[in-house]
């Protein structure tokens, strides 16, 4: 079964239109072990199909088709090599992040990831193994070549940080996590409570979303990309942040096209928040499951306060399981899972997707689900939960059909400049679609915490 046809099958929807998708996804331009071009293809289909319907729905016309631009989908999911500020390219990764050798342990790859992009993350992890906060590459190389992967690994995620042991797809498949996994669907749409049928009133073919309020509580690329996919299809989307955590302002930009961006403290501001949550008619989150209940956010809470509220939940390890209050990101992931193994050239050395396709992918089918909810809540009222995680998306890839890498021709990124941004143009597409964000992406925090 190919991605398209899990994701519309988990999302509950008819399989009759899927025949309304027209198929390039084996010609995306990018060469991996994994089908990572089909892989981020179809999920950016399932977002354009479900979007399509809603537009079809609330604007009275037929359902369109859905074809997309294989250069588009290439460049999206790899929008941080693309991105230019005044013309210049951004490092996406910082000194401490990447692969780092470990000592040997019999049938291990002997590697562990971090990930140190956030000055946090990077304190924690130094925390972690005892060393000083001018710790350089090198010196955290002889630290960890003494320790094992998994103690590393263990260790950091004590502390609060962000590190996974490299493994084999085997190795994981013994580990105790991936059963809670498997039970899982790929994306899920879930009534969590009552209320009238929505009337939102009739909109344009090119903006589904219209007249709809998205709170965006999300960071980093996962959630963000879902919510600006949202923002290209009309919704009003306010980002949300703590201004104790700031967030990488490129990483912002590449990511903030079509949203405004505030900082609320939720500590001492909660008023302000509430406000927000009154009039909010989607709201998404991207932290550790639980992580923001003691702020009246889990699902349950929220749709008791705000009856026909869409919650839209992405976590990296899902709602269950041994890892599931631990932190994550698509790279950490990766190499947990075993995909880094997988994609390795080097039989010594890990390897990584040609893309961050875990965040991506689960990006535009959180897009899918939550679209796929505004229509059942026009038709059948109620409050829903849409869920997805990355370790679940890199469940479905790793069980996707493999072929032989496919070098592809050089291609040209389809980047759009607006002032001194250049990012990724828009990949989810049907006919009769918005081509572009309305708005450029604004800096971080520059908003009022208000709706429009």
């Amino acid at each position: 079964m190919s991605m398209l046809h899990a994701a519309w099958s988990a999302l509950g929807e008819d399989a009759s239109a899927l025949s309304l998708v027209r198929d390039r996804g084996d010609a995306v331009p990018l060469e991996s072990a994994l089908p990572v071009g089909r892989f981020v293809h179809d999920a950016i289909a399932a977002a354009s199909l479900s979007a399509a319907l809603l537009a079809a729905r609330r604007s009275g016309s037929a359902a369109p088709m859905v074809e997309l631009d294989p250069v588009h989908v290439a460049t999206a999911v790899t929008s941080e090599r693309h991105f230019r500020l005044a013309g210049d390219p951004m490092s996406a990764w910082a000194e401490l992040s990447g692969f780092w050798p470990t000592a040997r342990v019999e049938g291990e790859p002997g590697w562990v990831r971090t990930h140190a992009n956030y000055a946090h993350h990077r304190a924690r992890l130094l925390d972690a193994l005892g060393l000083p906060g001018r710790t350089t590459a090198d010196e955290l190389l002889v630290n960890l070549h003494a320790r094992t992967a998994q103690h590393v690994e263990d260790l950091v995620a004590e502390a609060g940080g962000v590190a996974a042991a490299v493994r084999t797809e085997q190795q994981w498949r013994e580990h105790p996590h991936a059963a809670f996994v498997d039970a899982q669907p790929l994306v899920s749409v879930t009534r969590v409570g009552e209320a009238p049928a929505a009337e939102t009133g009739e909109t344009e073919p090119d903006a589904p979303a219209r007249g709809l309020r998205v709170l965006d509580l999300t960071r980093v690329i996962a959630g963000p990309v879902a919510t600006r996919t949202l923002a290209l299809w009309g919704a009003e989307v306010l980002r949300v942040d703590s201004p104790l955590n700031p967030e990488i302002p490129w990483q912002h930009l590449d990511t903030g096209a079509g949203k405004r961006s505030t900082t609320i403290d939720f500590e001492t501001e909660r008023d302000v928040l509430d406000s927000l949550l009154e009039k909010a008619d989607v709201v998404v989150t991207a932290y550790r499951a639980g992580a923001l209940d003691r702020f009246g956010l889990s699902p349950a809470a929220l749709a008791e306060r705000r009856p026909g509220i869409i919650v839209a939940r992405l976590t990296a390890w899902g709602t269950e399981g041994p890892l599931a209050d631990r932190r994550g990101f698509d790279s950490i992931v990766q190499a947990a899972t075993g995909i880094a193994w997988v994609e390795s050239i080097d039989d010594d050395k890990p390897g990584a997707m040609p893309a961050q396709a875990l965040d991506h992918s689960a990006g535009y089918l959180l897009a899918a689900a939550v679209t796929s909810a505004l229509r059942r809540r026009l038709d059948e009222g109620g409050s829903w939960l849409v869920e997805t995680s990355l370790v679940r998306v890199a469940h479905e890839l790793l069980s996707a059909e493999r072929v032989p890498r496919q070098a592809h021709p050089a291609w040209l990124p389809t980047v759009v400049t607006r002032g001194d941004v250049t990012s990724t143009a828009a990949a989810a597409h049907y006919d009769g679609g918005p081509e572009d964000w309305v708005d450029p992406a604004v800096e971080w925090g520059s908003s009022e915490p208000a709706w429009q």
